[in-house]
């Protein structure tokens, strides 16, 4: 078996971290149970390029369950928690190529061997398998019966390439799902942000100016967050519905200009380039940290923070870069990766299972299905929303309830008014 980890000695503690995810995951169990039964995806190649984590260890146990030959990798060089890796390899023959903290070139190197494994269906979390398979393996895609996609940088990015008919798949947008990103998003990156900066920082969030960029689901979530430990929370926008509803919602909104004179933490969550720039590193006061949490370390210009700095002093805390501009320390944190996946432990278990059920079962979708499919982009059908949900709420004990016949008939009728 191919496999590329940092050493399959670290697979106990890796173990351990698998099973305390999955008793945190009682949807995707029951999908597991149900995939171990009919084996939906018996004998079909995938490739899964994911951040590695205990909880994607458990959507590759359900993959693997359905009768699927899978490979992963990592999304982020950061991301990967390697005890993890480990223990796919060693304790559930998985093949895993992904190492935290790999260089530019091994990063790639794995992507490709994703792609040399001649999958059918990929599942990609910012869209890099794809754009690669749209780059240098244009033969194969024929192959593909369907894509997943993950996070919202790359649903983006597939539809830019479907807006200019460039798109030689189906994907499904695994991302816009309801029980996705209205709750991992929201619930789950506003929680592991707060983590990830409170563990690179040890700071107290109660009285600082926290400034965030963005006010999408992820936005949204860690404003609430920040809120919630008693931060005085700033937010910026270029979108004027997300502001006036960021303004209704009690927060302040005003330019990354103004706000960069005011805030002590600057948080981008926008999954766009260069949203910190110069210009506002130049207003910023002594002290000042900033961070990432959108997919790609390109929400803050690095670049231009680095030939600005006098002095830079690597590490002054994990996971903190020192950088000296006109005298004022500025620190970035995580080298403007996720913070909540470089820093922490990326989502909880119990918003992930929903995630990635809906990714298991849609996965089960496309190769039940790919003969309708167009080379587009898709939403994830409702009746796979409505199953998650329905699971999710019996796990956690919930009953709701249900139309009355006369109900029914009222909200399918145009007569029966005043």
């Amino acid at each position: 078996m191919k496999h590329h980890v940092k050493s399959l000695t670290l697979a106990k503690e890796g173990k351990k971290r698998i099973e305390w995810a999955d008793r945190d995951m009682p949807v995707l169990q029951s999908v597991r149970q149900k995939f171990a039964k009919a084996k939906p995806l018996k004998g079909k190649k995938m490739s899964a390029c994911l951040h590695v984590t205990a909880e994607t260890a458990n959507l590759m146990r359900a993959l693997k369950a359905g009768g699927a030959n899978v490979l992963l990798v990592a999304s982020n060089p950061l991301s990967t928690q390697d005890d993890v890796a480990a223990s796919l390899v060693k304790d559930y023959n998985i093949p895993v190529m992904a190492i935290c903290g790999e260089d530019r070139t091994t990063y790639y190197r794995h992507l490709n061997a994703a792609l040399k494994h001649k999958p059918v269906v990929t599942m990609d979390d910012g869209a890099d398998l794809i754009s690669l398979l749209h780059s240098k393996y244009k033969s194969w895609i024929k192959n593909i019966v369907g894509s997943m996609e993950e996070t919202t940088t790359g649903v983006i990015r597939l539809k830019a390439l479907e807006a200019e008919n460039k798109l030689k798949l189906p994907v499904i947008a695994v991302n816009d799902a309801q029980t996705k990103n209205l709750f991992d998003n929201r619930y789950g990156t506003g929680q592991s942000t707060i983590d990830g900066i409170v563990r690179a920082t040890d700071i107290l969030l109660a009285g600082k100016y926290i400034v965030v960029a963005g006010y999408g689901w992820c936005g949204r979530g860690f404003a609430m967050r920040a809120r919630g430990m008693g931060a005085k929370v700033i937010v910026t926008e270029v979108d004027r519905i997300k502001a006036l509803e960021a303004t209704m919602d009690g927060f302040d909104v005003m330019t990354m200009s103004k706000a960069a004179r005011i805030g002590d933490l600057f948080c981008t969550l926008t999954g766009n380039m260069s949203v910190l720039r110069k210009e506002h590193f130049k207003l910023m006061k002594d002290g000042a940290m900033v961070c990432n949490s959108g997919h790609f370390d390109v929400e803050i210009d690095i670049k231009a923070l680095k030939k600005m700095a006098t002095k830079v002093k690597k590490n002054v805390r994990n996971f903190v870069d020192e950088y000296t501009v006109k005298g004022k320390k500025i620190y970035l944190l995580a080298d403007g990766r996720l913070i909540n996946l470089a820093a922490a432990e990326g989502h909880p278990a119990s918003v992930m299972d929903m995630s990635f059920s809906t990714q298991a079962l849609a996965s089960e979708y496309a190769i039940k299905n790919h003969k309708n499919f167009e080379n587009k982009v898709y939403y994830v059908p409702q009746n796979i929303e409505e199953h998650v949900a329905r699971l999710k709420l019996k796990s956690m004990n919930i009953n709701i309830d249900k139309l009355t016949p006369l109900q029914q008939k009222y909200l399918a009728s145009w007569d029966m008014g005043t």
